[in-house]
């Protein structure tokens, strides 16, 4: 999710100025100080809406950067022991040539299971690594997911409050009337 910049916010701030005139256009009994209310906490919750992205943009990153650098670092780790293994392998294999010719057949086994050993270790490594490369990236977009899953249910249950709020404010008893009038009219006429 990306910042809002000026011209978004700006639209954003145009669009709903324009919401509360038409609304107040349309229902004569909202009075200019209900509709300048209505700018002002619209603007209000703008002016919050920037403020948390501003400020929870820089800790969301930093989580995610020092993750992948913990991811990073636990792979360079890895590979720093497959190469210690392969420089151990090919000590050992240095070591098995400079025996005499007549351990010439015990060489050889040590060379093969050094071999079959080399293989199992590279590919133990190799799988380990991948899985962790696999699971580094799940947790990611699990965190990644999490954190707008979390941050878009703030903002609906903030939207809601805000604008149950002002349902409820500029909610008068005529207008529950009416509204109870419309229904039973709508209902009468599908039958």
């Amino acid at each position: 999710m990306r910042y809002l910049n000026a011209k978004h916010g700006a639209g954003l701030l145009a669009a709903l100025i324009f919401l509360a005139v038409a609304a107040g256009a349309q229902a004569a009994e909202i009075s200019p100080q209900k509709v300048w209310d209505l700018f002002y906490r619209v603007l209000n919750f703008a002016v919050l809406l920037f403020i948390l992205l501003y400020f929870l943009k820089k800790p969301t990153v930093n989580f995610f950067s020092n993750r992948r650098e913990t991811i990073r670092a636990e792979l360079e780790e890895l590979e720093a022991k497959r190469v210690e293994v392969e420089r151990a392998y090919k000590e050992s294999e240095s070591k098995m040539a400079t025996l005499e010719a007549s351990a010439q057949e015990i060489v050889a086994e040590a060379v093969r299971q050094g071999e079959v050993e080399r293989t199992r270790i590279l590919a133990e490594a190799e799988r380990a690594a991948a899985n962790m490369r696999r699971q580094a990236e799940l947790a990611v977009q699990h965190e990644v997911a999490s954190a707008r899953a979390q941050l878009k249910a703030e903002i609906t249950e903030e939207a809601a409050r805000v604008a149950a709020g002002l349902v409820q404010k500029n909610l008068q008893p005529a207008d529950d009337a009416r509204m109870i009038a419309d229904a039973l009219d709508q209902v009468g006429g599908v039958q």
